[in-house]
């Protein structure tokens, strides 16, 4: 993985200084491996989830169009024919993704049987209104098929009828899990959690994003510890492309009218998603339909509407004629008929079929088109998992397609502009969402602690020196492309949920992280934060808030973990030069001439960077002078002082402190960290003396 600090889509614009956020630029093998299917017509992803496919709970993190629909086609089957369930039920979210799980071809690749779901229970494709729907899905309960598809309302509105007992001894698929959370008011996660503690039904839960927007919990720990989860990375899945080799994420500000900045990021010859912005939005111009008509005329001159398919053609200074799919249109014929086209299986097979899709609502996650080469979103979208299913509609892999991109074009925090607050709410989450990718498209990291009796793993490749015993070493598996790590200092785990969270959920602590509005503005603009306080005190808050029941032990062992994966990442990506490697291995290359650099790779050492500071280095290059001192000040009006909470961890770690130097923090020491802790332990004793005085 290679990181640029000026993205490849820079050479697009016109603009002599472009204003461009950090970015993501990946490159990768292309080996074939993760399209590569065995005896069976199973492809990398699919074949690691059959050799769980008799477990009752089971989780599958994968990313968007690696397979996870045939993945549970494969699994569904074996259980109503082999594992002796009555029915499978597929939950998806909205119906356009039920075709997803349409009728499917499976025994001409070598399985046993075809999915054949009959078109009275694809209720995704079914006319009427919720309460038809559920009083079908009440026959297909009392029938002798055994495939339906549904919506989740559907679902919900159907358990709410006939109760939990109704789904005993069946499948039920929930497609895009991230929708469920263990908030009261999110009913589908209720009765998920209902299924779970009944215990008489198997659950398959399937998302390329098991985090949300909101920063909650998709399930209950003790429900979590229910199921075997399969993990499928995003390097995995693009290293493994034909075609696809490289992909980039950019983020770009502008000024005015996003529509009039629209023309230096939008390439007629790239098959484009163009996402507009919410007519609630402060991006939006209150006319959605305008805003398609000024895109039309961006692009080109209107010949009119295909008759056949509804698309908009728009012949382009170049004398090309773009078919332009209009998904903004509220007319229902017209949209519908739009809607169809894209659906039609022969149009999606021809990469000519379409050029450019414009959306507002739609086509975002479960859309598939393979053909796609760049997401473009104007304005920031509500949550970092809808970025990433934004992101995954440009990361299939099809002829010709070599490279993807995603752009975010967002409003310029402005001297004059009254909403400068809001402005920079959106900076700071594009960050966020920039670091978040960065860590979901690496490679998955295994940090293991330094010791005497360490050595060479099987399997692992060391570098062109091999395993070095004197120093920290940094491994490759060169049939999956996870990294070994080896650090110093680093606490391992006590319990199996805890060295689970280690393995399988970095990046979901890593996306709770950067969520975290406080943290990242800080850990950008707070020049008098020392580095630990972001990594040990908030990345340690929100470790115990996210895993309250784990031991201190568990909890450091995680944190230590989530901030090491965060911050080599980034120490890779400087070290690998950011000047165009196109290589694959760019970031794995950069972190072992880190590794080697720093001669001693310790935990101290890692809490001690700032995981914010590569971003803020590339924002003060692309951000003028006044607008960069404009955030930081409006920044510093928000700092909150010292909580309680706070004060006690920091108490905590003095403590910690004490015993390894045989003294307490001085408030007059030259490090600041060492400054904070004593701050921490003057807070509560201010406390304690106020208490007494009453």
């Amino acid at each position: 993985m290679q990181n640029e600090t000026v993205n490849e889509d820079v050479q697009l614009m016109n603009d002599p200084k472009p204003k461009t956020m950090p970015g993501v630029s990946v490159s990768y093998a292309g080996n074939g491996k993760s399209i590569t299917s065995n005896a069976m017509g199973m492809r990398a992803m699919q074949s690691r989830v059959w050799q769980f496919r008799g477990e009752q709970y089971l989780l599958l993190k994968s990313p968007p169009a690696s397979g996870k629909s045939r993945a549970l086609m494969f699994v569904a089957l074996d259980k109503l024919h082999r594992q002796n369930l009555k029915q499978a039920i597929v939950v998806v979210p909205e119906k356009s993704i039920g075709a997803s799980f349409g009728n499917t071809l499976l025994a001409k690749d070598g399985f046993f049987s075809d999915w054949t779901v009959a078109p009275q229970w694809n209720l995704c494709n079914a006319p009427g209104t919720d309460g038809g729907k559920v009083d079908a899905l009440g026959r297909f309960l009392a029938s002798e098929d055994r495939l339906l598809v549904c919506t989740h309302a559907t679902f919900r509105f159907a358990f709410e009828k006939f109760g939990v007992e109704a789904f005993d001894d069946r499948l039920i698929a929930v497609d895009e899990f991230h929708h469920v959370s263990v908030s009261e008011d999110n009913r589908l996660g209720e009765y998920v959690r209902q299924l779970i503690e009944r215990d008489k039904t198997h659950l398959i839960a399937m998302t390329g994003s098991y985090f949300r927007g909101d920063a909650a919990a998709v399930l209950l720990p003790e429900d979590e510890r229910r199921f075997v989860t399969v993990t499928y990375t995003y390097y995995e899945q693009l290293s493994g492309y034909q075609h696809l080799k490289k992909l980039d994420i950019g983020y770009y500000f502008y000024s005015g009218s996003y529509l009039d900045d629209l023309p230096k990021v939008l390439n007629e010859n790239e098959k484009t998603i163009i996402h507009i912005p919410n007519v609630n939005s402060r991006e939006s111009t209150q006319d959605k339909h305008k805003e398609v008509e000024h895109i039309l005329e961006t692009l080109g001159e209107w010949l009119g509407t295909d008759d056949a398919t509804g698309f908009q053609l728009v012949k382009t200074s170049t004398g090309r004629v773009l078919k332009i799919a209009d998904l903004v249109d509220d007319e229902p014929i017209k949209r519908d008929k739009v809607a169809a086209a894209l659906r039609d299986p022969v149009g999606r097979e021809n990469r000519d079929h379409v050029d450019i899709i414009i959306a507002l609502g739609m086509a975002k996650e479960g859309f598939d088109w393979i053909w796609c080469e760049h997401a473009l979103t104007i304005g920031y979208r509500s949550s970092l998992t809808e970025i990433v299913q934004i992101i995954g509609r440009a990361t299939r892999d099809a002829p010709g397609k070599v490279r993807a991109r995603f752009t975010n074009l967002i409003a310029e925090p402005d001297a004059g502009e009254q909403a400068v607050t809001e402005a920079v709410n959106d900076t700071l989450k594009a960050i966020a969402a920039s670091l978040l990718m960065e860590q979901v498209l690496a490679p998955r990291f295994e940090f293991r602690p330094k010791t005497p009796a360490s050595g060479p793993q099987p399997g692992l490749d060391y570098g062109p020196d091999g395993y070095k015993p004197d120093g920290c070493n940094v491994g490759v598996d060169g049939a999956t492309g996870g990294v070994q790590i080896e650090i110093n200092g680093l606490a391992e785990p006590e319990s199996d949920e805890a060295t689970r969270i280690c393995r399988e959920d970095l990046n979901e602590v890593v996306a709770s992280f950067v969520q975290d509005t406080r943290t990242v503005q800080d850990g950008l603009f707070n020049d008098e934060l020392p580095p630990q306080e972001t990594t040990q005190q908030r990345m340690g808050k929100i470790i115990r808030d996210k895993y309250p029941d784990l031991s201190d032990q568990d909890q450091e062992a995680i944190r230590q973990r989530a901030i090491a994966a965060l911050n080599l990442v980034q120490m890779g990506g400087v070290k690998s030069g950011g000047g165009g490697a196109t290589s694959n291995t760019a970031l794995i290359d950069g972190i072992r001439r880190y590794v080697t650099d720093v001669r001693d790779l310790n935990v101290d050492l890692i809490d001690s960077i700032n995981p914010f500071g590569e971003a803020y280095n590339i924002l003060a290059k692309t951000m003028n002078e006044e607008r960069l001192r404009q955030v930081q000040s409006a920044i510093a009006g928000r700092r909150i002082q010292l909580t309680p909470e706070e004060a006690r961890d920091l108490a905590k770690r003095a403590l910690k402190f004490k015993i390894e130097r045989g003294r307490l923090p001085s408030i007059t020491s030259q490090d600041a960290w060492e400054r904070r802790m004593a701050e921490g332990i003057a807070f509560l004793a201010r406390m304690k003396q106020e208490k007494s005085s009453g």
